[in-house]
C-alpha cells in the first residue's frame, strides 16, 4: 500500500508500518477495562480473531463467551446494559449486523441502550473466506437504524482512539474495523471526536472523502496529483453517522467536486450519505469509489481490491472524472 510521506498543513503523515485495526481494538478494550470496572465484553466464538483474548485473560469474570449464538449475544448485551454495565459485543461484521439485525433494532436501538457493537473482518479484505463473509452492506444496515452511531476508523492508531471515544459515548454504537495489516499513519494530535471529520490534506480543486482503509489510498492519490498541480483535499470521515455535514458543505463550496471512497457498497454507505448532504445543501458533482451492487468472492485482499476497483488508481480515475464534470 506504499510507504509515502504526506506533508499537509505542517503535519507529516507517514506509514509507520502495517498493523491490523482489530489489534488496536483489542488493546484499547483491555486498557479501558482497567479504567472502568463496568465494561463487560461478549464474543461469539471469535475471541482470538478480534484480539479479545487480552480482555478475557485480564478480566475472566467480565467476559462472556456466547458461542455461535450471535442473536443471544446481542440480547445478553442489552440486558447487561439495563443493569448499568457497559457491554461490548463483538464478532465478524457479517454476523454482528446481518445475522442479528432484529435484536439490534428491537433490543438495542428501540430501547436506546448503551451497547457497543464492535465488528471485525468487514469488507472485501476479509479475503479467502469469500462472499458469504465479506459483508459490504453493514454500514447501510446500521446507518438506517434510529439512535445508532456508526464509526469506521482507518488504521491501528485511530482504532485505539475510536474505541476509547465509543466507550465514552452514550447510546448504541457500531464500530467497524478489519482483518488485514494496513498502514498505520494517523497522529494522536489529530484527536478523535465522534461526528467530526479530520482534514488530512488541503486542496482547492477537488475533495476526496474516505473512510476505513481507503483513507491512506486517498492520501496516495493526493500526493500523485499534487505533483501535477492539482490540489486534492482529503477528509477522513471516520464517523458515517452522524455525518459531518459542515465539513462536506464547506468542501463542496470550496472545491466544487467530491469523490467518496469506501470498502462497502456505495449504495447506502458513505457515498450515499455524502451525496445526500450535497443534494440538500449545495449540489456539486459527486463520484463514488466503492463496490457497485455486487457480492465479493474468494481471493487475496489486494486482488479483490483491484478487481472491485478500490485502488489508488481507481480513486485517480474518479477524481479526473469529477474534475471534468466540474469544469
Amino acid at each position: 500500500m506504499g510507504e509515502n510521506t504526506i506533508v499537509a498543513a505542517g503535519k507529516q503523515y507517514v506509514s509507520r508500518g502495517n498493523r491490523a485495526t482489530r489489534t488496536g481494538f483489542g488493546e484499547a478494550l483491555l486498557a479501558a477495562g482497567r479504567e472502568n470496572p463496568d465494561i463487560v465484553a461478549l464474543c461469539a466464538d471469535l475471541t482470538g480473531s478480534l484480539n479479545m483474548n487480552l480482555f478475557r485473560d485480564a478480566f475472566p469474570d467480565r467476559f462472556f463467551q456466547t458461542g455461535i449464538a450471535e442473536a443471544n449475544m446481542i440480547s445478553m448485551a442489552a440486558g447487561l446494559a439495563t443493569t448499568g454495565k457497559l457491554p461490548v459485543a463483538a464478532s465478524f461484521a457479517v454476523f454482528a449486523t446481518g445475522r442479528v439485525y432484529d435484536q439490534i433494532r428491537q433490543s438495542v436501538c428501540y430501547s436506546n441502550l448503551n451497547v457497543k457493537i464492535c465488528a471485525s473482518h468487514a469488507g472485501l479484505t476479509l479475503g479467502e473466506d469469500g462472499a458469504t463473509h465479506q459483508i459490504l452492506e453493514d454500514i447501510g444496515l446500521m446507518r438506517g437504524l434510529p439512535r445508532m452511531t456508526v464509526v469506521v476508523p482507518c488504521d491501528y492508531s485511530e482504532t485505539v482512539r475510536a474505541t476509547n471515544a465509543v466507550l465514552r459515548h452514550a447510546g448504541p454504537v457500531y464500530l467497524r474495523f478489519g482483518r488485514p495489516n494496513v498502514p498505520d499513519f494517523t497522529l494522536d494530535e489529530d484527536g478523535f471526536e465522534i461526528g467530526k471529520s479530520i482534514e488530512l490534506h488541503p486542496g482547492k480543486d477537488v475533495t476526496v472523502i474516505a473512510c476505513g482503509i481507503m483513507v491512506w489510498k486517498a492520501l496516495e492519490a493526493a500526493l500523485i496529483l499534487e505533483k501535477e498541480g492539482v490540489g486534492v483535499r482529503v477528509i477522513n470521515m471516520h464517523t458515517i453517522k452522524p455525518i459531518d455535514t459542515l465539513a462536506i458543505v464547506r468542501a463542496a463550496n470550496d472545491t466544487g467536486a467530491i469523490v467518496t471512497c469506501e470498502e462497502h457498497q456505495f449504495y447506502n454507505g458513505l457515498g450515499d450519505a455524502v451525496a445526500h448532504v450535497c443534494a440538500m445543501n449545495i449540489p456539486v458533482p459527486v463520484e463514488m469509489v466503492g463496490v457497485e451492487d455486487q457480492f465479493g468472492e474468494s481471493g487475496k485482499p489486494d486482488e479483490l481490491l483491484r478487481k472491485y476497483k478500490l485502488t489508488t488508481e481507481d480513486i485517480l480515475e474518479k477524481i479526473y472524472l469529477a474534475l471534468r464534470r466540474k469544469n
